[in-house]
């Protein structure tokens, strides 16, 4: 009986936001996604990680600003990228992910992701739910609770 199970869940297909830092491909679960803004004036709060760019008014809610670039530690090699604001909700906390691009939407089947390899990365492995080969390219799916860590982003929130 737990083989079917199993069996169903590798069958499943989800369907992730696909985007790019870098030169590479990212792409995270499209049910945590709100909505997806040009990249708007944020409001610089003291002290922050140099991650954080601040705060910014959304329809009159208050959500935090992250470069995931930065937070991710990868250098961007183009200078006239179109940057996006990808609005994320996670534990009932709105925050927005600065990106490079905005790719499309991806139906990924269960089966086609990879364990992370163990190799040494710029991006650190806890932070990776999953490798995927989509259309003759890798795709690096992020586990965003991992990435954003949810108790800093409180923390700052509240000094907000």
């Amino acid at each position: 009986m737990s083989d079917v199970r199993e069996n169903e869940t590798k069958d499943r297909i989800e369907r992730y936001l696909e985007f790019q830092l870098g030169s590479e491909s990212y792409a995270v679960q499209i049910l945590k996604i709100k909505e997806v803004i040009p990249n708007p004036e944020t409001t610089p709060l003291p002290n922050g990680p140099s991650h954080f760019l601040g705060i910014m008014n959304l329809r009159g809610q208050i959500i935090s600003v992250i470069d995931l670039r930065k937070k991710l530690n990868i250098s961007s090699d183009c200078e006239d990228r179109e940057e996006a604001v990808i609005i994320v909700n996670l534990d009932s906390i709105c925050i927005g992910l600065v990106v490079d691009a905005v790719g499309k939407v991806l139906n990924i089947s269960m089966n086609d992701i990879d364990e992370v390899p163990e190799i040494e990365s710029a991006i650190n492995g806890k932070y990776i739910q999953g490798i995927c080969k989509y259309e003759e390219h890798l795709i690096v799916l992020l586990d965003l609770e991992k990435v954003l860590n949810i108790e800093d982003i409180k923390k700052l929130q509240s000094k907000a």
